[in-house]
C-alpha cells in the first residue's frame, strides 16, 4: 500500500531529532520502548530504547529515529561511504536546492560535493546527517 516508516538507529536522539526538525519535519509521536514484545520483535534481550517519529505535513511515511540504551549498538565506521553495503541514503525533494544548501551550510552541515546536475531535469547533492548517514537533496525541473 505504501511505505509506513523508515527507522534509523542513532546514538544521540535529541541531536538527531533537532537536525530533522530543522529540515522541516514535524513530530508525529515519540516514546519509550521496552518489555517482552520489543525483545521478541528485535531478537535482543532487555531492550530499553526511546524513539521519535517525524514526518512532513501531508505525507504518509514517517522517519523513526531510535536510540537503544540497552543493549547499546555499535557504530559502523563506513556508514558515510556511498558504496557501503546496506542503507545507502535517503533523498528529499526540494523546490529550491540552492536555498536549502545555503541554510544547511549555516548550520555547519558537511556536504560531499557542491550541487551537481544529472541530465537536464535534476540537481542534487549529498550531505551528512546525524551519525554520518548520507542524505540527498534533489530538485527536479518544473515541466
Amino acid at each position: 500500500m505504501h511505505i509506513d516508516h523508515i527507522n534509523i538507529s542513532v546514538r544521540d536522539l535529541p541531536s538527531a531529532k533537532a537536525f530533522f526538525l530543522n529540515l522541516g519535519f514535524a513530530i508525529t509521536k515519540e516514546g519509550r520502548l521496552e518489555g517482552e514484545w520489543i525483545d521478541k520483535v528485535t531478537g535482543l534481550s532487555g531492550v530499553k530504547a526511546a524513539y521519535v517519529a517525524l514526518s512532513f505535513s501531508g505525507h504518509e511515511t514517517d522517519l523513526e529515529l531510535i536510540q537503544y540504551f540497552s543493549p547499546e549498538g555499535s557504530v559502523d565506521p563506513s556508514i558515510s561511504r556511498p558504496n557501503q553495503i546496506g542503507f545507502r541514503h535517503m533523498a528529499f525533494a526540494v523546490d529550491n536546492i540552492e536555498m536549502m544548501v545555503a541554510k544547511l551550510r549555516t548550520k555547519k552541515a558537511t556536504f560531499l560535493s557542491d550541487i551537481q546536475k544529472y541530465g537536464e531535469k535534476k540537481k542534487l547533492c549529498y550531505f551528512l546527517g546525524p551519525e554520518g548517514i548520507i542524505l540527498e537533496l534533489a530538485e527536479y525541473a518544473k515541466e
